[in-house]
């Protein structure tokens, strides 16, 4: 049987011992125990890959596919996502919510693992209040998403599966920041993460101008991701807009790609057509 060929004498190894700098981490707060079993080896990570090295027709393969973006202009920030969610060909939801509300100033979304993504950033989220009842202001984006990376800097090879952007408006005006999950952290003025994001790009590139009208950005951010779910078929469902003003974010608009697809821009197309003739 498939079971008897699977070895499970790793799960009697006791772990490796803890690094000075998982030490240090965890008595700075940045490295929490939060009772998580991950599997008992030295390489979390590597550890499906050994245990079905010799029975590839079983091993576990992950796929997983999203679009979202975020841009920076005169006004604040748009941050547009679809909202499909699929394990390879199959699609698992069509209403994931791939923007995380982390208080009224911050925004993150989540490409990747959606456990991994919506865990931590709401983690994150935890500690943003930690910090505003400790100092009594509220945190800036930037150490706002320097603590994300920390964390996920903290468990690199474990496994997680993140390409976040995490913005928001501060002391210093709007910010935009890209964390994934091997800690790397870029301050931009936009990205587009996930497998449609390329699809995503060319369209923001061609229509993005620091000084649009909050209307045309809010539109260059749901047409991008329109085309992206168009020609990305890991991506789909609905669009949904966000804009960060200096007050805080606010939602924008909820559309179903495929009513932007067959009314909205298809009326937009022959009404385009008909002048040109």
């Amino acid at each position: 049987m498939f079971a008897n060929q699977i070895n499970l004498d790793v799960l009697n190894y006791a772990g490796p011992a803890r690094s000075a700098d998982e030490e240090v981490l965890e008595a700075d707060g940045v490295l929490e125990d939060n009772g998580f079993v991950v599997p008992p080896v030295m390489q979390p990570v590597n550890f499906l890959k050994d245990t079905f090295k010799d029975d590839p027709e079983h091993h576990l393969r992950f796929a997983h596919g999203t679009t979202t973006l975020a841009f920076i202009y005169q006004h604040g920030v748009v941050v547009a996502v679809d909202s499909r969610s699929t394990m390879g060909p199959y699609i698992a939801s069509q209403s994931v919510k791939k923007v995380i509300e982390i208080n009224p100033y911050l925004l993150g979304t989540m490409a990747g693992g959606a456990a991994d993504c919506s865990f931590w950033e709401r983690e994150l989220g935890r500690r943003c209040r930690l910090f505003e009842l400790r100092n009594r202001e509220r945190i800036s984006v930037a150490a706002a998403s320097k603590m994300l990376a920390g964390i996920i800097y903290s468990y690199k090879g474990r496994g997680l599966s993140m390409g976040t952007m995490i913005t928001g408006w501060d002391k210093t005006g709007p910010n935009l920041f890209y964390v994934d999950d091997d800690g790397t952290r870029l301050r931009g003025q936009r990205f587009a993460v996930g497998s449609g994001s390329t699809f995503a790009y060319g369209v923001l590139d061609q229509g993005y101008r620091y000084d649009l009208s909050v209307e045309e950005a809010c539109e260059l951010g749901r047409r991008a991701i329109y085309h992206a779910t168009h020609r990305d078929a890991y991506s789909g469902g609905i669009i949904n807009v966000y804009h960060v003003f200096p007050e805080g974010w606010k939602k924008i608009s909820a559309d179903d790609n495929n009513d932007l697809h067959y009314q909205r821009y298809s009326e937009e197309a022959q009404q385009s057509e008909a002048m040109q003739q």
